[in-house]
């Protein structure tokens, strides 16, 4: 148990020592904290006490906190313990605590870029490739985020994605909590899908819906959807169309247009059903290209784009009237009209025409303007970067780069272009380029204490190779558990890494302790743990150990040793012991 009134020295679990404030928010506070046992710095989240009187909440918050925690990927704030602590108030009274204890990350949040103006569509686009990366990880671990928002999307100092709160949301919602409660604790209706607003059940989708949304936002520098209460802005995410985002932020493309209104579909059936998908077509549309349409393939060509008619978007009133325009009102209403056969034979003329012009106009780019306009992008993957930047730079390209973590790339090679290889460009264009930085880090599992094999077996599940095993004299430790591991448990290392495990051999280092004072003697030998007995010879004087029965060196643990030491008074019995040979004199 913790006193609340001592913050400035809280100790929380009897291990994370609590430091300054980081952030705040509806349902938690934020505090970096040093982790007494390991020595890193982490980041500790305190949930309000409020949320911790529902027994269901704990228990649901107890299983998300180890999914979460199963889930290791460069773009996921890393869960590394949650629990409870209880909290003396002032007035005498105790309150549970639910924490969180995660990976400590140095950066900013997006919600406070957000909050600076619209981000670049090409930053933006980045993010949100980042974002989708870890949902698409997360849900096909099985986990549903449910609370996607600026405010839990962090981009380190190197421009890293990372995403936080993994299982939080639904831990709430799966409580008693009302629909109003959990709205309150979420702190916004923002990012809510359609179906989080009707209260239906959420899976995969809602996480696009809700990654469309701050998609807008970075793009416009507001969300899609605002009103005076949280139930007007869900009740907009019901019932109401958004407007493109270029028509508040001209830059931005119509092909970041059709994939934005694309994820804010409101039937989830329409909208992106993977994260790989979301992610393809923004990759796409931030290379200039145009999405592939991943609507019904028998509907009209170029009528409409993911269900929305860009062009018909321009505004607020454009937008609904295209939305909400019935049949009828499409339908042409002209009662006279040519012979059946005449309009046959115009489509086809017409279709004739449109081939022709698009066959010729696709040769005269390929022969005529491909050489002067465009560039084709060069296949650079495998090569250093160095030496790949280099050779887009000398095709008039501009290479920008990313890092990215494999298991398979050696770092510094290039794992892939955006646009890919062969693709044709514009001279000048930016071209991503993704660079491998090696496996990802791995924390050294904490094996001291366990028996070789079972040591050996949790570094090898962490993706690390056990390497040289090495034995060391301990006075306390069995033979064969290990001791310690080079490097240190808790070092971040590369996956795959070797890592040496020193045991203990099951024998101590016993020192020749003769000629010393009969204390100085048992002092340096009671570390060891030894069964030490002590013997005393009247036959000589002065206190000095004479003899010890085992001999200085290696010797197993818990011997037996007996000291025999001068215990002789002076004066009473100098002569016996220097003429033991002639008692005659005595």
């Amino acid at each position: 148990m913790i006193d609340s009134t001592t913050q400035g020295a809280r100790l929380l679990a009897g291990r994370y020592e609590l430091g300054a404030l980081i952030g705040r928010g509806g349902m938690s506070d934020v505090h970096i904290a040093t982790d007494s046992r390991l020595g890193r710095r982490v980041a500790v989240k305190l949930l309000k006490s409020t949320l911790a009187n529902d027994p269901v909440f704990r228990t649901r918050f107890r299983q998300e906190a180890q999914a979460a925690a199963r889930m290791a990927h460069p773009t996921i704030v890393r869960v590394f313990d949650a629990g409870e602590e209880t909290v003396s108030e002032p007035g005498g009274g105790e309150t549970i605590s639910p924490f969180i204890v995660m990976e400590h990350v140095e950066g900013r949040l997006l919600k406070d870029m957000i909050a600076d103006g619209p981000l670049p569509p090409a930053e933006a686009t980045r993010i949100i490739e980042g974002v989708l990366t870890a949902l698409e990880y997360s849900h096909r671990a099985g986990v549903v985020h449910r609370d996607i928002k600026p405010g839990n999307i962090m981009i380190t100092n190197a421009g890293q994605v990372k995403v936080m709160d993994f299982g939080i949301a639904r831990a709430i919602s799966d409580s008693s909590a009302t629909v109003a409660q959990t709205s309150t604790i979420l702190g916004t209706a923002q990012y809510f899908s359609p179906e989080q607003a009707r209260g239906e059940t959420v899976d995969a989708r809602s996480d696009l819906y809700s990654t469309g949304v701050v998609l807008f936002e970075m793009l416009t520098g507001r969300a899609p959807f605002r009103g005076d209460s949280p139930v007007a802005v869900a009740y907009q995410h019901v019932s109401e169309a958004p407007v493109a985002p270029s028509a508040l932020v001209p830059a931005v493309s119509p092909s970041l247009d059709a994939v934005v209104l694309h994820a804010l579909a409101k039937d989830r059936f329409e909208r992106f059903q993977t994260a790989s998908d979301f992610r393809s077509d923004v990759a796409a549309a931030a290379a200039g290209q145009v999405p592939p349409k991943r609507t019904d393939p028998t509907t009209g060509f170029g009528a409409t784009l993911f269900g929305v008619n860009p062009q018909a978007t321009a505004d607020t009133e454009a937008a609904m009237r295209q939305l909400s325009v019935d049949d009828d009102e499409r339908r042409s209403r002209t009662q006279s009209r040519p012979p059946v056969a005449w309009i046959w034979s115009g489509i086809a003329v017409l279709a004739v025409v449109v081939i022709a012009v698009l066959f010729w106009a696709f040769n005269l780019e390929r022969t005529q303007l491909a050489p002067s306009m465009s560039v084709s992008v060069p296949d650079v993957i495998g090569q250093q970067y160095e030496d790949g930047a280099q050779r887009l730079i000398d095709d008039d390209l501009t290479p920008n780069p990313f890092r990215e973590a494999s298991t398979e790339v050696p770092e510094g090679q290039i794992l892939r272009t955006v646009p890919a290889a062969g693709v044709t460009v514009s001279h000048g264009q930016e071209v991503k380029v993704y660079v491998s930085t090696g496996p990802p880090a791995v924390a050294v599992p904490n094996v001291d204490r366990l028996s070789l094999p079972d040591a050996q077996a949790a570094i090898e599940a962490a993706g690390l190779k056990v390497g040289t095993i090495t034995a060391e004299n301990s006075p306390n430790i069995r033979k064969d558990i290990v001791i310690r591991t080079d490097p240190a448990v808790g070092t971040e290392v590369r996956g795959g890494d070797t890592i040496t495990i020193v045991i203990s051999s099951g024998l101590i280092t016993v020192p020749d302790v003769r000629n010393l004072p009969i204390g100085d003697a048992t002092a340096q030998l009671s570390p060891l743990q030894l069964q030490i007995r002590v013997q005393g010879n009247n036959g000589c004087t002065g206190g000095l150990v004479t003899n010890q029965s085992l001999a200085p060196g290696d010797q197993p643990q818990n011997s037996e040793i007996t000291l025999t030491w001068c215990s002789g008074v002076a004066g009473g019995s100098t002569s016996e012991t220097s003429e033991p040979e002639n008692p005659g004199n005595g």
